[in-house]
C-alpha cells in the first residue's frame, strides 16, 4: 500500500509518501516541507512531484491519497482538497480526509490529556482537546485562546502554533528553548498524516478517516458580491 499525504490547512505545505507492508509497517519513501502562508498554490504541486521522484514512484503506483481537511483558512485549505480530489478521480483511487488538529495530536504521541491549538487569525485559534494522541475528547472549535482551557483540568498542556502565539493564555510547558519550543509540534506534518492514515487502514485505533471535504468552522473572508445598488438619476 502506497499512500500519498499532504496538508495545506496551515502555513505548512507538507507532503509525504509512505508505504505500508504487513511485515514492516509504515515506511517513509519521501517527504517535502515548506512554510509559507501565501504560496500554497505555487508550492504544493512541485512538492508532490519532488516527493514522487525521490521515491522513484509513478502516480499509478499510488493506493490512496490522504489530505488534511482543516480547520484552516479558506484559501490554503482549498488548494490541498482540490488537488487531492482531482488526483483521486484521475487515478481512480480512494481519497481520505483527516482533521488537521488530529494530525498534530497524533505526532505528539502523548498518552495523557492535552489540547491542540492552531492559528485562526483575528486573535482566535482553532482547537480541540484530546484524551490521548489516539482519541479526541471534543469537537474542533474556533474562538479566543481562553476557550481552549475554559473548564479544562488545571495545567492541561497545549501544543500547536496557536499555543505558541498566546503563551500568556495557554501556558508555557517550560520544555525546550526558543519561541514555541514547549508547544511542539507547532504545525502538521504529512509524515504524521500518512502514518495516521496507514494505522487506520490497517485497523488500528486512532482518529476517524473523513471525506475529503473542508472543515471551515467559520465563513470565508471573501464574499460573493451582492446585487448592484440602483442609481437614481440626478
Amino acid at each position: 500500500m502506497l499512500v500519498l499525504a499532504f496538508d495545506t490547512a496551515t502555513a505548512a505545505i507538507t507532503v509525504a509518501l509512505y508505504e505500508w507492508t504487513p511485515g514492516e509497517g509504515a515506511v517513509r519513501r519521501g517527504a517535502a516541507e515548506a512554510v509559507d502562508r501565501r504560496r500554497h498554490t505555487e508550492l504544493l504541486t512541485p512538492s508532490i512531484a519532488s516527493v514522487m521522484a525521490e521515491a522513484g514512484a509513478a502516480p499509478d503506483d499510488l493506493s490512496a491519497i490522504t489530505v488534511g481537511v482543516g480547520p484552516g483558512p479558506y484559501t490554503g485549505l482549498r488548494v490541498g482538497l482540490v488537488t487531492a480530489r482531482s488526483m483521486g478521480e484521475a487515478l481512480s483511487i480512494p481519497v481520505h480526509g483527516i482533521c488537521t488538529l488530529d494530525v498534530i495530536a497524533w505526532a505528539t504521541g502523548r498518552d495523557e490529556p492535552f489540547a491542540v491549538a492552531t492559528d485562526a487569525r483575528r486573535k482566535e485559534v482553532y482547537w480541540a482537546r484530546y484524551h490521548s494522541f489516539r482519541a479526541r475528547a471534543t469537537e474542533p472549535a474556533v474562538g479566543p485562546p481562553s476557550d481552549v482551557l475554559d473548564g479544562a483540568p488545571p495545567g492541561l498542556p497545549v501544543v500547536g502554533e496557536g499555543a505558541a502565539l498566546y503563551p500568556e493564555t495557554l501556558g508555557d510547558s517550560g520544555h525546550g528553548s526558543g519561541h514555541g519550543a514547549g508547544h511542539e509540534p507547532l504545525l502538521p506534518t504529512a509524515g504524521a498524516l500518512a502514518e495516521l492514515t496507514v494505522a487506520r487502514l490497517a485497523g488500528l485505533k486512532g482518529p476517524a478517516l473523513l471525506p475529503p471535504e473542508p472543515l471551515y468552522l467559520r465563513r470565508p473572508d471573501a464574499k460573493e458580491p451582492g446585487p448592484r445598488k440602483k442609481v437614481t438619476p440626478a
